[in-house]
């Protein structure tokens, strides 16, 4: 997450600069301190970036790197960009999108619809995770979230739920157990770790790789059982 960091700095040292789009070569940057940023349909961005606000890319849109501190990231179908971060807010892809790099977030959740490629990581520290149909040719982690990985959906780079930091985790009691769905026909490549107790389920049509921290619960249907 130290990426997410540094994002987080470099938006807010751009409190100072102007919030009107700026050019960089043949593409349009959008720079804001706060408010939304909207990429309009079939059009291409070079960097969106925006301190206090949402990001919405319509259908077809493309950008380079797309990130925001307090705000969510909504793009419809057919989306392609780079890097797409946000601190507090969560993260949403319609079908076919293209993520040459990282999805990221903080809190908030983060979900790709069919068709969509995603080349990087995955990951959140509060947030669920949910994937239909989508390829991922790196990892998911998380701390706190859910993990869905959807009917036809493939991870090259495994799993990851990592232990949580500090004193606060037990603070309020027992935490929250993280749910790690691996749906019909879907596949997981590399090494599934949990640093944390979870609740595995593993689709009788799943393939995974190695298991380490936790037993996968094998079930059958269209939907894992509830507990």
């Amino acid at each position: 997450m130290n990426r997410l960091l540094l994002c987080t700095l470099l938006l807010a040292s751009s409190a100072a600069a102007a919030a009107a789009p700026q050019s960089t070569g043949a593409l349009r940057d959008i720079d804001k301190v706060n408010g939304h940023i909207s990429a309009d349909a079939g059009q291409a961005y070079g960097d969106l970036g925006t301190v206090n606000g949402g990001i919405s890319l319509a259908q077809g849109a493309s950008a380079r790197d797309v990130g925001t501190v307090n705000g969510g990231i909504e793009a419809g179908q057919g989306v392609h960009a780079r890097d797409v971060s946000t601190v507090n807010g969560g993260i949403r892809f319609g079908r076919q999108a293209r993520i040459d790099g990282d999805i990221e977030t903080v809190n908030g959740g983060i979900f790709s619809d069919r068709d969509s490629q995603v080349r990087g990581n995955i990951s959140t520290v509060n947030g669920g995770i949910g994937l239909v149909g989508t390829e991922v040719g790196g990892r998911i982690d998380t701390v706190n979230g859910d993990i869905t990985v959807g009917a036809d959906s493939r991870v090259a780079g495994g799993i990851k739920v990592s232990k949580p930091q500090g004193g606060l985790a037990n603070l309020f009691g027992s935490p929250k157990v993280p749910r790690v769905v691996i749906g019909p026909n879907a596949v997981v490549d590399g090494e599934l770790v949990f640093e944390r107790s979870v609740k595995l389920f593993v689709h009788a049509s799943a393939r995974i790789g190695p298991v380490r921290g936790a037993v996968a619960q094998r079930y059958e249907g269209n939907a894992p059982p509830r507990d």
